[in-house]
């Protein structure tokens, strides 16, 4: 078999061709899983932060415009919000997000998980379990995610 330029070239040409595809392909990929991971921790830091009731890490983990709409049907504004979660009027003895699912979409993501509940109520130390299916729409601030709604379904 004889192989001349022309041929070398045009073989070089599609296989320069072919990675630069593959690279395009792969790139969009790779920046979704590094912002589905950068999610997942901000996901992660809010069930921590509604256990310990921390006011300052669930405020800064919220849009200063956050919906946050509970299974029960009350909607709540960030600030109404964290005052309701942090008051004292019961504790979270556990918080499990099973089966978690994120999807990066541009600057937003869409959560989904299953959420197993356990909380205290401060006045009688009645446990109280909830069971839920929720929704959280982050969105990209820059270079931080920050929650911008979140609804709860009872299961």
């Amino acid at each position: 078999m004889t192989i001349n330029r022309r041929d070398l070239a045009l073989s070089t040409l599609a296989v320069s061709a072919l990675a630069v595809s593959v690279l395009a392909l792969t790139t969009p990929a790779l920046a979704a899983s590094a912002d589905e991971d950068a999610v997942a921790k901000k996901v992660e830091a809010f069930r921590l932060a509604q256990i310990a009731a921390d006011p300052k890490a669930l405020g800064a983990l919220c849009w200063d415009d956050l919906s946050y709409s509970h299974s029960s049907g009350k909607v709540e504004d960030k600030a109404t919000f964290i005052a309701n979660a942090t008051d004292g009027k019961s504790k979270f003895l556990s918080i499990d997000y099973k089966d978690p699912t994120i999807k990066v979409v541009g600057p937003a993501a869409i959560v989904r998980f299953h959420w197993l509940g356990e909380q205290e109520m401060a006045a009688d130390g009645k446990k109280v379990s909830t069971n839920l299916h929720i929704l959280m729409n982050w969105q990209k601030q820059g270079d931080e995610w920050k929650l911008l709604s979140r609804a709860a379904t009872k299961l």
